[in-house]
């Protein structure tokens, strides 16, 4: 159960933003219903994350990848439940999903997803991350994917640091 209670989608300055999510997503999930505390930090993580997902020309199977591992990485099931249906319809496969937890050790992961996850684990992990990661990562995206699959790592951190903080889950009662 959250830490805190969920926030009253029906609220008077909540009620603009609820109505734009619920066009743009069609549901209110109970990340956002929380983050419908603030709604000035629920409409700019809304724009941040509709950026990241869907204006990024990073592969969306590479995005989704990242944001699995991320997941995996932070102990944040709701993140991986929100996306691993996302992940398959774009692309990635059941067996890279199932061996997403020992990717260094399989041979389901192509180089250039092998670059991406070495990234990921080392943003994940650490704050610094090997020179070598970013310039093996260069060998296959261009700057401007570079930039937004970074973005994309550090968003998806926040997104699991926020969740987990507190304690948000999918089958969490809402009112």
């Amino acid at each position: 159960m959250a830490r805190l209670p969920y926030a009253d989608l029906n609220a008077a300055e909540a009620k603009p933003l609820v109505d734009r999510i619920v066009t743009e997503r069609g549901s209110v999930l109970h990340l956002y219903q929380m983050l419908l505390h603030s709604p000035p930090v629920a409409q700019g993580w809304l724009a941040y994350l509709t950026a990241i997902r869907q204006k990024s020309s990073v592969p969306p199977a590479l995005r989704e990848l990242v944001i699995m591992r991320v997941a995996i990485i932070n102990g944040a099931p709701y993140e991986a439940e929100q996306h691993a249906p996302i992940a398959l319809k774009e692309g990635v496969t059941q067996d890279q999903l199932d061996e997403l937890k020992v990717w260094e050790h399989s041979r389901r992961f192509t180089p250039q997803q092998r670059a991406v996850l070495e990234l990921t684990d080392g943003m994940t992990r650490n704050v610094q991350v090997p020179k070598t990661a970013v310039a093996t990562v260069r060998e296959f995206l261009d700057d401007r994917q570079v930039v937004e699959l970074v973005a994309t790592i550090g968003a998806y951190n926040m997104v699991s640091r926020f969740l987990e903080a507190l304690d948000i889950h999918s089958d969490d009662e809402r009112s």
